[in-house]
């Protein structure tokens, strides 16, 4: 059985398949290959130009009602006529009727957020989306959402993994009903060769990009790794046979005083 989070109705499979650089046949590859191993929530953007890949790998599966799909609303097109006209254009695109979860991508401080988030709302109650939340959104933005919303925002999806305390923010998702999606959740590579992940991965004969994910699904986070290798793909949804001690969820939570981030651009709010 699928592992969810449940969050403002919505029912989102606690590993999903972060499809970021992924293009094209190869991209249609993975995603297909990833439904038949047992995923059952796939993320995509409009940013990242490969809708109509995830939507045909989708389609192909025949289990289309079955996989929680998530898009994403660029930053230049968060005015109401905008957000409508192109996730509109994102169903096109992967030829499905709607997204299981669209999420404002990055906020844009230059239009008003009142407006879009009316738009979400709009879309959902026309059927385009199931559910809406937000995506790299602080805890000042998100208090300010899920007040301005009619209906719930069931995410807030973020860069989260051991390197970087996210604690605060965590915080106020669960203090909003808002599940917590990591993005980066492997840090690009970074758990591979870290000393503390190296040790624990020994101890349960797993990886360390496991103990990772381990550690984070284990605080109900949803992770979303993305991966362009299929032998990969069970690696990073193979996590629910062992379970971390406290004193190793401990440990793995003082790698990230450091504070670094990876994913930093022009739309980044001032971070909490």
């Amino acid at each position: 059985m699928t592992q969810t989070v449940e969050a403002g109705g919505a029912r989102i499979p606690v590993v999903g398949l972060g499809t970021w650089t992924l293009r094209g046949r190869d991209c249609v590859r993975l995603v297909e290959q990833a439904i038949d191993l047992g995923y059952r929530h796939v993320d995509t953007a409009q940013m990242y130009d490969n809708e109509a890949a995830v939507g045909e790998g989708v389609r192909n599966s025949g289990l289309r009602d079955q996989v929680f799909v998530t898009t994403k609303v660029t930053p230049e097109n968060l005015h109401a006529r905008d957000v409508e006209r192109s996730v509109k254009e994102s169903l096109a695109r992967m030829k499905l009727p709607f997204a299981d979860l669209v999420l404002i991508h990055w906020p844009n401080l230059r239009i008003p957020l009142a407006e879009t988030i009316g738009a979400l709302n709009k879309i959902k109650r026309e059927g385009l989306t199931k559910h809406i939340g937000v995506s790299n959104f602080t805890v000042a933005l998100l208090g300010d959402t899920t007040k301005l919303s009619e209906a719930p925002i069931v995410c807030n999806q973020f860069e989260c993994h051991p390197f970087l305390d996210q604690s605060t923010l965590i915080a106020a998702c669960r203090k909003h009903k808002v599940a917590v999606v990591a993005y980066s959740p492997l840090a690009r590579g970074r758990a591979e060769g870290a000393a503390v992940l190296e040790k624990i991965a020994t101890v349960h004969r797993k990886t360390a990009a496991q103990v990772t994910l381990r550690w984070l699904v284990q605080q109900d986070i949803i992770v979303i790794p993305r991966t362009s290798k299929v032998e990969r793909l069970k690696e990073n949804i193979d996590l629910f046979d062992f379970e971390l001690s406290d004193a190793e969820m401990k440990s793995i939570a003082g790698v990230g005083k450091s504070r670094r981030r990876i994913v930093d651009w022009a739309y980044s709010p001032k971070w909490d």
